[in-house]
């Protein structure tokens, strides 16, 4: 046995990857049975199945798992990087993969997984020390670490380099890759990547991120490592097929255990899936976004709404769960301000037209609103000026107002430039439901007075 499988696996003979798929046994009324196992679907602690996938990813599914079955069998190193937008699925076919890989005894009792989160790991110390910490290597109690960060980078190394082509496979899964090469020197992927080009420890590094220009941030003793496989992820899931994935999220197994209810709760989703107004719903959402990460968003909130009293999803509900995603947030942002700083806005979509679309400043701001206040005295509320500055100063905090780039940061901030970041349109939506709002400032916001 090698050094390195007499290090892994005195304590800890396999890694498991972070999310854990295994059911739990189901317990509770029917409808918190229900709840469990939707949830668990729309929150993607679940995987999808893998026909799902496929249907979408199913080259990028095989050159992955002919990559890690490669590494955990014939001890071949290698790294790629799977790459594409936010919500088209490299998590999930990461994960997805790594089920399959599992569920294969002769894969899985040869490789070791590590994952790491370049939000969480933050830099190459806590990353080193997350490692060793999921290797219980040595030099780890509990769940503590000991040791500096050169001490435990050469134990981690020294342990992987003294292991042959025959030893345990390791296979290192870094999401949010793009941040691990902001990391100083990039002393960990530069040691990761030279592993992989060496004849010690069969090891397999995926890299998951957003960035298509990521080999770029990469130094080049790094770049010169990497093995350039690129395995790009596009959503390219068709409509009739995403309709199909909603039925399918929705419906119950028959190990909810009330054969009665289920029966009646798949062709309720069956006649829903039918429905004309959510057809329009799913077709609206697919437009917008066509990810399954976006459609699980959409069912959370009918999801949550099953109860006793009411036992079934329906179409309103996913019209409502529509309107909530599809909420403006500035306006939402809007609604929450002062009357005095609603009047600040619409003085600067006025000087936004005037000047079309030029930036501004404060104080051509306040004499805006001083010709306001001082036409609508007798309903307005007059403000002293030091009191109207620090109403701007909290629409700068909530970026509903912004600094120009370029105008120099040192001006005095009265007369710094500004931009407005929200639109005619968002603004005249907002009067009309603001509570209490005054009918002056309506009327001033369709009717700019005269110069």
């Amino acid at each position: 046995m090698s050094h390195l499988q007499e290090a892994f696996r005195k304590t800890f003979p396999a890694i498991m990857p972070k999310r854990n798929c295994r059911r739990e046994p189901l317990g509770g009324s029917t409808i918190d049975r229900v709840q469990s196992i939707l949830r668990r679907r729309v929150c993607r602690i679940e995987v999808p199945p893998k026909d799902i996938i496929e249907e979408n990813l199913k080259e990028q599914r095989q050159h992955l798992v002919d990559l890690i079955n490669r590494c955990a069998v014939r001890g071949e190193s290698n790294s790629a990087i799977v790459t594409g937008p936010h919500g088209s699925g490299k998590t999930m076919l990461v994960s997805s993969v790594l089920r399959e890989i599992e569920s294969n005894p002769k894969v899985s009792k040869n490789l070791l997984i590590i994952r790491l989160n370049g939000l969480l790991q933050t830099d190459d110390k806590i990353a080193i020390q997350e490692i060793t910490r999921q290797l219980q290597l040595d030099n780890v109690v509990g769940d503590k670490v000991f040791g500096s960060f050169a001490e435990n980078l050469a134990f981690l190394l020294e342990a992987l380099k003294r292991g042959s082509d025959t030893a345990q496979s390791v296979l290192f899964i870094l999401e949010e890759f793009d941040l691990f090469a902001h990391h100083k020197n990039q002393t960990l992927l530069y040691n990761l990547f030279d592993i992989c080009q060496s004849a010690q420890t069969p090891i397999a590094v995926i890299g998951v991120t957003r960035r298509l220009d990521v080999v770029e941030l990469l130094e080049k003793r790094v770049k010169s490592r990497f093995s350039h496989r690129h395995i790009h992820v596009f959503n390219s899931l068709a409509f009739p097929a995403y309709k199909e994935v909603c039925k399918r999220v929705l419906t119950l197994p028959a190990e909810v255990g009330d054969a009665k209810f289920v029966k009646r709760w798949n062709q309720d989703i069956e006649a829903l899936c039918s429905n004309a107004t959510v057809h329009d719903v799913l077709k609206k959402t697919y437009q917008l976004d066509k990810s399954i990460c976006r459609l699980q968003s959409l069912l959370l909130l009918p999801i949550c709404k099953v109860t006793e009293d009411h036992p079934a999803i329906e179409a309103v509900d996913l019209v409502e769960s529509s309107k909530h995603l599809g909420a403006d947030s500035k306006a939402a942002m809007l609604h929450g301000i002062s009357v005095l700083q609603l009047a600040l806005v619409i003085a600067m979509k006025h000087l936004t037209d005037l000047y079309e679309g030029d930036p501004f400043n404060f104080e051509m701001l306040y004499n805006e609103y001083l010709k306001f206040v001082q036409r609508k005295a007798h309903v307005v509320q007059s403000f002293e000026k030091p009191v109207v500055l620090k109403a701007f100063e909290h629409l700068v905090s909530l970026e509903i107002v912004k600094p120009v780039d370029g105008h120099g940061s040192r001006t005095q901030k009265e007369y710094r430039a500004m931009s407005l970041l929200v639109t005619s349109a968002q603004l005249m939506d907002v009067l009309n439901t603001y509570p209490g709002c005054p009918s002056e400032l309506k009327h001033w916001a369709s009717n700019p007075l005269p110069s």
